[in-house]
């Protein structure tokens, strides 16, 4: 398989460093696809919005899929030696960014998986294509199709009987008026 580099930017916009990544330009994992080329990412084909530091931690991530990347690691790819920040605190949060665009959290990881003293992994199955998969709607199931006929019934059951009881009250109304006016009629004439 050939290889690319994928220029992993610093918040000025200068390159900091290169990494290698598949030929692909998508990396795709759940309702998420990467676009490797304009460093964006799309969940459902809506483009989501991401930080430059975050988006330099998903790549990371995902270079490495399925194996711990070392928080030290992590640290030396996202801040240069010069910096001068609290790794620790900036690389957890940069990583709770992360969670909190993929709609992932620290305890019931579907994407960022934490290893205790050591660092993070990507869990989610991840595909390299070549162009994005348009979001495909999700096939009924026959649980599906029962449910929605179940609901669809209960809905004409109010609907009946919402009707049943304007109609009787409908009716109500009328007899009521016809007797105010038939009232009214005799008491006129006494």
């Amino acid at each position: 398989m050939s290889t690319q580099m994928v220029p992993m930017h610093s918040p000025e916009g200068a390159s900091s460093s290169n990494t290698t990544f598949g030929s692909k330009r998508f990396v795709r994992f759940g309702a998420f696809h990467l676009d490797l080329k304009k460093e964006e990412l799309y969940k459902d084909g809506a483009r989501v919005k991401l930080q430059g530091k975050v988006y330099q931690a998903l790549v990371a991530l995902l270079q490495k899929a399925g194996e711990v990347v070392k928080r030290e690691d992590l640290r030396m790819q996202l801040w240069p030696l010069d910096t001068h920040v609290n790794y620790d605190a900036n690389v957890n949060t940069t990583v709770n960014k992360l969670r909190q665009v993929l709609g992932d959290s620290a305890d019931q990881s579907a994407f960022v998986d934490t290893v205790p003293r050591q660092g993070y992994s990507f869990i989610a199955k991840v595909e390299f294509v070549d162009r994005p998969v348009a979001a495909q709607a999700p096939q009924p199931s026959k649980l599906s199709a029962v449910a929605a006929f179940q609901d669809r019934a209960a809905s004409l059951f109010r609907t009946a009987f919402l009707s049943k009881w304007l109609t009787a009250g409908a009716l109500a109304l009328l007899i009521a008026s016809m007797l105010f006016g038939a009232a009214l009629v005799l008491y006129a004439h006494r």
